[in-house]
């Protein structure tokens, strides 16, 4: 399980699906008290922060929208509480970046 933190612009169609895919999964385990997953530190560190997964969900919407694919599985606003902001991470940005670019896809084709 993965929600990046770095712009979906930046995000091969693998992982920007995939994110996406993974992120319904998250908002699930933790608006409906779902054991899977639950103490995975990815899930730990959405913990308090529906509102910042909310906004990282729109910006994953928006991207996918501007490549074409339709979207049609919202999530309910008004479970959004807590932190606006996610500054907790796993791996920090610029070393999820790296992660990305080792990988053989299309992440990051476009920044030398």
């Amino acid at each position: 399980m993965r929600i990046w933190d770095i712009e979906p612009d930046k995000l091969c169609r693998k992982h920007l699906l995939g994110e996406h895919r993974e992120l319904h999964a998250l908002w699930n385990i933790l608006t409906q008290d779902k054991k899977g997953y639950r103490n995975h530190p990815e899930t730990c560190r959405w913990v308090g922060k529906l509102s910042a997964l909310y906004k990282r969900h729109e910006t994953l919407v928006l991207e996918m929208s501007k490549r074409g694919y339709n979207h049609n599985s919202p999530l309910d606003e008004n479970l959004a509480q807590g932190e606006e902001v996610q500054n907790e991470y796993i791996d920090e940005p610029i070393k999820q970046e790296q992660i990305l670019k080792d990988k053989n896809c299309n992440c990051f084709k476009s920044i030398k």
